[in-house]
């Protein structure tokens, strides 16, 4: 009889459950957050084990973005295989979408913002894959709404793909049941959204005087990281783009993560001016949309808050992190507050999830080039927003 301790089984498909390991901490910290080590550490495995099955950061990351194409299509091909009904096709496909979405928060919308990580190929690939089946969308809603131009169909089809992926952007849950029914409400009711007439941009007068050379440097770190991105910039490049030499920045700021901090909390003030501003509403209806047009409009309007969302999770130094990530709690719970308040039969986690799908369909937006230079999209957005709160 042998003596020989029993050799643990492995897992039948490794390759997808360090995927899947892989993309819980994409989601929680971006590509540039993450690294090989720290997917094997996370799946308790060696480095070199994990490289058996993936050469490198970009293959785990193109596996998992993929992946999640494959699922949006097949979603896509099945709704509309399931019935010659336009109506049960859309709820199909809408139901089908938000179980995706619950049973795979951490992939939800990491094709969309860690695609461009990926080398230019692959992008392509996503991107015609993604667009083919927008398009699929936008001509099932098309039928079901014949006076939308193609263009507003897109728009609102985009905005329902942004309720699906807003799971990813918080951890707030309530029954699974009732989560799917609640995120395919909510995309239902995006996707029967009236959008308002396009209304001109109101355009911002530049102030008097000559900024600080601080100020300066900021204005010139915002606007190339929203170019390029955090890690593609160095001090010299920001220096040159204030008009001085790259070490005279670090007499403002002592690294790029610093100016990141400062670009953080620079957004979050923004935010919280205009939100003192909109509470000042007699009630609250009435606040949260003055809330949701001030959100809007500070979002497109100041590059701040673009380039926090996009880059903050990883360059902002970890002493900042907590700070910011208290005031974006703070700034949530106000939304939260009020829509308990105005609809009192509102549990109160389903009124978050409400909130962040409504945020993120704004945050979503305002980065996706095929919708965003729309010229009424302020009033678009914060149209979006009061129907995702309920208040359309």
């Amino acid at each position: 009889m042998s003596t020989q301790p029993a050799r643990a089984s492995r897992p039948r498909d490794r390759k997808a459950q360090l995927a899947a390991v892989a993309a819980g901490l994409f989601r929680v910290r971006g590509f540039h957050g993450v690294s090989v080590i720290d997917i094997a550490a996370e799946a308790g495995i060696t480095g070199p084990a994990l490289y058996r099955h993936f050469t490198d950061k970009q293959a785990i990351l193109a596996y998992v973005v993929l992946g999640g194409i494959d699922e949006m299509e097949a979603v896509t091909s099945a709704s509309l295989a399931c019935s010659e009904v336009p109506a049960e096709q859309l709820s199909t496909l809408l139901t089908g979408m938000a179980t995706h979405g619950v049973e795979r928060r951490e992939i939800a919308a990491l094709w969309r913002w860690e695609g461009p990580h990926l080398p230019r190929e692959e992008r392509r690939e996503i991107r015609r894959r993604s667009s083919a089946v927008l398009d699929a969308w936008t001509k099932l809603l098309r039928t079901l709404r014949p006076e939308l131009t193609t263009d507003n169909a897109e728009f609102l089809c985009w905005a329902a793909l942004s309720v699906f992926g807003s799971v990813a952007v918080h951890h707030t849950s309530v029954a699974r049941k009732r989560f799917v029914s609640l995120l395919a409400e909510l995309a239902s009711d995006v996707l029967d959204a009236t959008l308002p007439e396009s209304a001109p941009v109101a355009t911002i007068t530049p102030g008097l005087g000559t900024p600080s050379r601080r100020e300066q440097i900021l204005t010139a770190a915002t606007s190339l990281f929203g170019e390029r991105g955090f890690h593609a910039v160095s001090m010299e490049d920001i220096g040159a783009a204030a008009g001085i030499a790259g070490p005279s920045v670090y007499r403002h700021f002592p690294s790029k993560a610093a100016l990141m901090g400062a670009i953080g909390h620079r957004a979050a003030d923004r935010l919280a001016l205009a939100a003192e501003q909109a509470l000042q509403a007699p009630d609250e209806t009435t606040a949260l949309r003055q809330l949701a047009a001030s959100y809007v409009r500070t979002l497109l309007r100041t590059p701040e808050m673009l380039v926090s969302f996009t880059e903050g999770r990883v360059a902002v130094p970890d002493r900042d992190k907590a700070d910011l990530l208290r005031v974006q709690r703070d700034y949530v719970g106000q939304w939260v507050a009020l829509l308990t308040a105005a609809q009192p039969g509102l549990p109160a986690r389903e009124a978050k999830i409400r909130v962040h799908a409504a945020l993120t369909i704004a945050n979503d937006l305002s980065r996706t080039r095929p919708v965003n230079g729309r010229p009424g999209l302020e009033a678009e957005l914060t149209a979006l927003l009061e129907t995702a709160l309920g208040l359309g």
